[in-house]
């Protein structure tokens, strides 16, 4: 099953990136996640991974396949009989960002998971790249030391 959106943001696709590869944020501006946790520490990387609990989802584990810095990375779950890779990518269009989400699910069970879960998957990837279009073009990119000074 093949799932796709794309979204023009206002931003800078510095900013758009640094938000979007901010995985740990990602419930501060979408419905679709309940938490993020990584599972790792230091640079988001090739490697890298982090459990995510979505609402009406198993918790997953994601782990990052492809991290083209500043453009694109692409991470994969698996669970039995499915393998599903999401893909991030942030176009530079000169004064526009565009942003492409995509998730592929693959394996013995992948078209009876999709079917079954489309609709859910389509309202996830609606919500994901609303919130971060919102969040990029509202300036309230934060970052935790900017969110929290006074626990400094």
């Amino acid at each position: 099953m093949h799932f796709e959106i794309t979204v023009d943001i206002d931003a800078s696709p510095e900013t758009v990136w640094r938000i979007l590869t901010d995985i740990e944020t990602w419930p501060e501006w979408t419905e679709s996640m309940r938490s993020v946790r990584r599972l790792d520490s230091g640079k988001f990387t090739t490697g890298s991974r982090a459990e995510v609990r979505q609402p009406r989802l198993l918790a997953t584990i994601w782990t990052v396949t492809e991290l083209i810095p500043g453009r694109s990375f692409t991470w994969r779950a698996t669970s039995p009989g499915v393998t599903t890779t999401a893909s991030h990518e942030v176009i530079d269009r000169t004064g526009l960002v565009t942003v492409r989400l995509v998730i592929d699910q693959a394996g013995s069970l992948a078209r009876l998971f999709g079917r079954a879960t489309a609709r859910l998957t389509r309202r996830y990837l609606e919500l994901e790249s609303h919130g971060l279009k919102q969040r990029a073009e509202s300036g309230r990119e934060e970052h935790p030391l900017d969110a929290r000074p006074n626990d400094l």
